[in-house]
Parts: C-alpha cells; sequence; structure tokens
C-alpha cells in the first residue's frame, strides 16, 4: 500500500541537504499534509523531513574511500529499496549522489514509481558514460547548469533548467560588515583583513586537504595580519580537523560551525576545497584559490579521466581559468599562501573577479524552488490529486 501523500527523496552530503532542503520547503508550502521521507541531514529535518538515515552516512568521496564503505552503502541502499517498494511514494527525488542514486531509481521506475533527479551528473566534466544510466533511471532530470539540457538532445531523457538554488539563497549584495557582526567581530580584529578556510565537508578530504589550508593560514596570519575563520561543515569534523590545527599551535581560529555562508560573506579572501563550496563562494563574490588532494590510489584513478582543464565550478562556468587551482602535489602550504598573497596584491584582478562572479549570479538566478516542485508534483501527480494544495 502506498503511503498516504509522500515524497521519498534522498540527498547526500551537505550540499544535497541544503539544495534539498528549500524544495521539501516549497513542497511543504504547496502541499497540506505531505509526508517527505527517506535520506536527509540536519537542513532537511529542519524543514519537516522524516529522515530515515542520516545524509552523512552517504558522505564519501574518492574510489579509495568508497571501497571500505561499500558494504555499509549497499545495505543502506537495499533496505531504502525494500522499503520503498512494500510503501511506495507517489515519486522519488534523488538529490545528487549519482552512484548512489541512480541505481536506486532505475530499479523504483521499473516498478512504475515516477522518478526525478536534481543535479545532472557532472558527464560535461567526466565519465560520460553515465548518460546511459540517466537515460535507464530517469523520467525527469532538473539541471542546475544552463548548458546542460542540451546535453541530454537526442536522449530520452527530459532535462530542465531550473537554475541554482545557492542564487536565490546568497543576496546579489552580500554585506561582509553585517555579516562580521552577527560572527562577533570587531572592526580593530578585522583590519588587516579576514581569510576563510573551508577544507571540505568529508572526513576524507579534511585529511587530505586540512593539512596544507592551515600551513597556509597561519603563513598568512603571520605575514598579513589576517583574521582566520573556520567553516566547520557538521560536528563530526571537528576531532579530525583539530587534531590537524594542533599541528600549528600560533594559528588563531575562530570555528563557526554550521554557518559557511556567514563565513563567506564576512570575508575578503578564500581558501576552497573544489565542490560546491566554490560556486558559494563565488555567488558572495569573494577572490578565493581553490585547493584539492586525493588519496593516492584515488588521484591516479582519477587524474587522466576528467575532459575539462578545471576541476572549480567558477573556472568550468566561465570556460576560462578565474580562479588559481592547486591540485595534488601543488596542494602545499607554501602554494596556497603565494596565490593568496597574490590576489591580496593585485586588488585589479579581486574587482575583476568580483564583476565576473556577479555576472554568473545573474545567470544561474531562477525561481528554482518553485520550479523543482512545480516538476516533482507533476511526476507524483500530486497537482491531480488536489488533496490540500495551498
Amino acid at each position: 500500500m502506498a503511503m498516504p501523500r509522500s515524497v521519498a527523496l534522498v540527498a547526500g552530503e551537505p550540499s544535497g541537504d541544503l539544495l534539498a532542503s528549500h524544495l521539501v520547503a516549497e513542497l511543504h508550502r504547496r502541499f497540506a499534509g505531505l509526508r517527505c521521507v527517506g535520506i536527509g541531514g540536519e537542513r532537511l529535518r529542519a524543514v519537516g523531513f522524516d529522515a530515515w538515515w542520516d545524509s552523512q552516512r552517504l558522505a564519501v568521496n574518492g574510489f579509495a574511500a568508497v571501497l571500505p564503505r561499500l558494504p555499509e552503502l549497499l545495505r543502506i541502499r537495499r533496505a531504502l529499496e525494500h522499503r520503498l517498494l512494500q510503501q511506495p511514494p507517489a515519486v522519488f527525488v534523488g538529490v545528487d549522489a549519482p552512484d548512489f542514486n541512480l541505481a536506486l531509481e532505475a530499479r523504483l521506475r521499473a516498478q512504475r514509481i515516477p522518478t526525478v533527479h536534481v543535479v545532472s551528473p557532472s558527464i560535461w566534466a567526466w565519465r560520460r558514460e553515465r548518460i546511459h544510466a540517466v537515460e535507464r533511471a530517469v523520467d525527469h532530470l532538473l539541471c542546475v547548469f544552463p548548458f546542460e539540457p542540451e546535453l541530454y538532445a537526442g536522449t530520452r531523457v527530459r532535462a530542465t533548467y531550473i537554475g541554482h538554488p545557492l542564487a536565490e539563497v546568497i543576496p546579489l549584495h552580500p554585506d561582509a560588515q553585517r555579516a562580521r557582526s552577527r560572527l562577533g567581530l570587531q572592526p580593530s580584529a578585522t583590519a588587516r583583513g579576514v581569510l576563510a578556510l573551508l577544507p571540505g565537508s568529508r572526513e576524507s578530504e579534511v585529511h587530505c586537504i586540512a593539512p596544507s589550508f592551515f600551513e597556509a593560514a597561519a603563513r598568512l596570519q603571520r605575514e598579513r595580519g589576517l583574521r582566520v575563520l573556520l567553516a566547520l561543515a557538521h560536528p563530526g569534523l571537528r576531532d579530525a580537523l583539530q587534531r590537524q590545527a594542533a599541528r600549528h599551535p600560533q594559528l588563531e581560529l575562530q570555528w563557526v560551525q554550521g554557518d559557511s555562508h556567514s563565513v563567506l560573506e564576512a570575508c575578503d579572501l578564500a581558501l576552497v576545497a573544489s565542490g560546491t563550496a566554490t560556486l558559494e563562494c563565488a555567488l558572495f563574490k569573494r577572490p578565493m584559490v581553490i585547493g584539492y588532494r586525493l588519496p593516492w590510489l584515488s588521484w591516479q584513478w582519477m587524474k587522466d579521466r576528467s575532459y575539462l582543464p578545471w576541476v572549480g565550478l567558477p573556472n568550468i562556468l566561465a570556460g576560462e581559468s578565474l580562479v588559481d587551482e592547486l591540485l595534488q602535489h601543488d596542494c602545499s602550504g607554501l602554494a596556497l599562501a603565494r596565490s593568496a598573497c597574490a590576489l591580496l596584491d593585485d586588488p585589479t584582478r579581486c574587482d575583476r573577479l568580483r564583476q565576473r562572479f556577479s555576472d554568473l549570479h545573474d545567470q544561474l538566478l531562477r525561481p528554482t524552488a518553485t520550479l523543482a516542485a512545480q516538476a516533482i508534483a507533476e511526476a507524483g501527480g500530486l497537482l491531480e490529486a488536489g488533496e490540500g494544495a495551498r
């Protein structure tokens, strides 16, 4: 028997949790009594989502990191599939996490459960063959970048551009002073500038990336007197980050948990791990240096599989090297600090970056949550049912 008026959803890691929370909030606004269930995190639970498993269980990065966790991930997926087949939802929504979601979506779709996938797999960057998995699994693909629907022309996939939800959430004109006030920063403490550190949202990332970020921050604080803010993606990362930071006892850090947007709005410059945080930084119009490392085995497996010369979303969307990317062996504390200093010493370049980031914001700004909720409601027949619609 189907659950009454339910939407099942799987969001992996913090970026998916944030994106999905806006979609679920809009669905709840439009449909009274609608149940939204599945896998999600803190932000989804805050908008009334019933999380059967926490999204952090899916937060694994890199081939080498996945292997020891694979049995657990497969158990979760089998258990979720069984539960959804026993009580079919009106529609299943996979939010990013393609390696987990696409296989699940294909099985549910084979049992006539409609499927919507939000965020196209990055077939424009690597693993182009995944387009066939999308064809098998997805009824409606909701794309967050404007060039993506064209990639699915000639396939059976219905692909629609809905804009990026972060472009709605992040202000067009950020206010650094207001953000600094929210964080309790006094003007005297920030007179020489504020540096933001965003070393990733997964423990495997933090293990590889944070040492270089902390070394760079220590150099910049010592040489430039910068105030350093560390954005803690979730509490589970604190111990790992504290161990890394302890190697630099002179480094003064202000830890900010669960509010990376205030950290980015408050800063003058950011060191950012490759991923969604680079787009967030660009939408806040903040100059940045992107750094990233993977475990050796994962790097060997992935390094020759990319179709693009960049990994950072600002560079990919611009189609040029706007932002420095320091990857793997180049991601050293000294190299990060030098790139950061080059930005600090070049206000003309920083102004140019801010203008390009403003243009990018305009391009990505759409009523994303409304468009996504409409597509999900159509796929699940919620509009035809009409019960409780507001």
